[in-house]
């Protein structure tokens, strides 16, 4: 008789956003009369850019012709596209990218998966607290994190880098060892960011240690400060220990296309064996590389005009979080983020539990963001919101919360 992995049994419950889904579509079918914004997860609200939009059209003609037609691409992605990054989103930093050294994918989230293929099972896990779901629950699936605390919060076998309000929400260096560390600036969920210099002690940390560091960039072109690291190859030394995952979706509105990439250099080396070979070896078992439009879209951005249309959307989504982050402490809340991210982290009033002021906020305003202790034993009495509703629901559900 075959056999499922019995890891998924280990889960308290389901994925974070699919239960807020599943609270979200109960309450609409209770109240259809009810108008429910929300703001709980991270999808955007304009549509593509129309440099995109136009390059992925011209993309699409150019597969009705035989001269012109593309089928399978580069398990890695085409060259055009990686030359595009690593001319545009490193080079202008001071960092030197070889494009074999660039991995396009279909998104950030299918990496951050992924790459739990290419390590064993008892290599033991750091995550910032709070964190992405997704990087423990992939580890879960694979074996690692042990079992889950109930009374706790937590699994037993990762460790936890809390980010709370007294250290401005970034982790200090762990007393216990990590193989894994996964990172993450700008953070999901709080909204903070980290400097070069504290950036730069992870790094010397895990070349010290013999660990490797999953850094998440995906919202770096949300970050303000001229003085904050854009990437974390910026760091003496990172290109020995560290992977970077990127993505287009919240940058460049390709949450419906599924774009994004993930840099690991050569230099990553562990008893003769390069990450960068395993990471080329499991593309070539595992996947077929990603639509050659999706990918001429992608390039289009890198072009003057789609950097201008770029920066406008994110602009506009910057505004969003300001309108948020302004408002809700003028009514008295204490919120974070939101100057170099897309998310606002804001504590719950009157210590009302995380998940007690999502069903309070959706039943007596109908909005909706995402309880912050989904994200962690940390995120116990926080509450994350994002910018990227449109304009009018931003206002509206500000008015709302006010009227609370």
């Amino acid at each position: 008789m075959y056999e499922f992995n019995s890891n998924f049994s280990k889960f308290p419950g389901g994925y974070l956003f699919a239960v807020l889904h599943q609270k979200l579509d109960a309450y609409k079918k209770e109240h259809p009369e009810e108008k429910v914004i929300s703001l709980g997860v991270g999808d955007v609200t304009l549509p593509l850019p129309k440099t995109v939009t136009d390059a992925m059209q011209k993309a699409v003609l150019e597969q009705t012709k035989k001269e012109t037609f593309q089928g399978y691409g580069p398990y890695e992605g085409f060259e055009f596209l990686r030359k595009a990054i690593a001319e545009h989103d490193f080079a202008p930093y001071g960092v030197s990218i070889g494009l074999d050294e660039i991995f396009i994918s279909d998104g950030a989230k299918s990496d951050v998966g992924s790459v739990c293929d290419l390590f064993s099972a008892n290599n033991v896990i750091a995550v910032c607290d709070p964190t992405y779901p997704a990087y423990i629950d992939t580890n879960v699936i694979a074996g690692r994190c042990g079992t889950w605390q109930e009374e706790k919060g937590q699994w037993s076998d990762v460790v936890y880098l809390p980010c709370v309000k007294e250290n401005e929400f970034t982790p200090e260096l762990p007393e216990r060892h990590a193989d894994l560390i996964y990172l993450c600036f700008p953070n999901n969920p709080t909204g903070a960011m980290i400097s070069k210099e504290k950036l730069q002690r992870w790094v010397d940390y895990a070349n010290k240690e013999g660990s490797l560091i999953l850094f998440d960039a995906a919202y770096e072109g949300f970050i303000s400060d001229p003085a904050l690291p854009h990437t974390i190859y910026e760091c003496e030394g990172a290109k020995k220990c560290c992977m970077e995952f990127r993505s287009y979706s919240k940058t460049a509105g390709f949450t419906g296309v599924r774009l994004g990439y993930t840099v690991i250099p050569k230099e990553i080396e562990n008893g003769g064996i390069r990450l960068n070979d395993l990471w080329r070896r499991r593309l070539g078992s595992k996947y077929n590389g990603a639509p050659y439009i999706v990918q001429r879209g992608a390039e289009a951005i890198y072009t003057p005009h789609g950097q201008k249309e770029v920066k406008e959307h994110i602009g506009y989504y910057k505004e969003n979080t300001l309108l948020i982050l302004q408002g809700l402490k003028k009514m008295g809340y204490e919120a974070f983020g939101g100057t170099d991210s897309p998310y606002i982290w804001m504590q719950t009033p009157h210590g009302m539990g995380s998940w007690e002021f999502f069903d309070y906020l959706l039943s007596h305003a109908q909005v909706v963001g995402t309880p912050g202790v989904g994200f962690g034993p940390s995120g116990a009495g926080y509450f994350r919101l994002t910018g990227f509703g449109t304009r009018e629901q931003t206002e509206e559900a500000l008015e709302r919360i006010r009227k609370l």
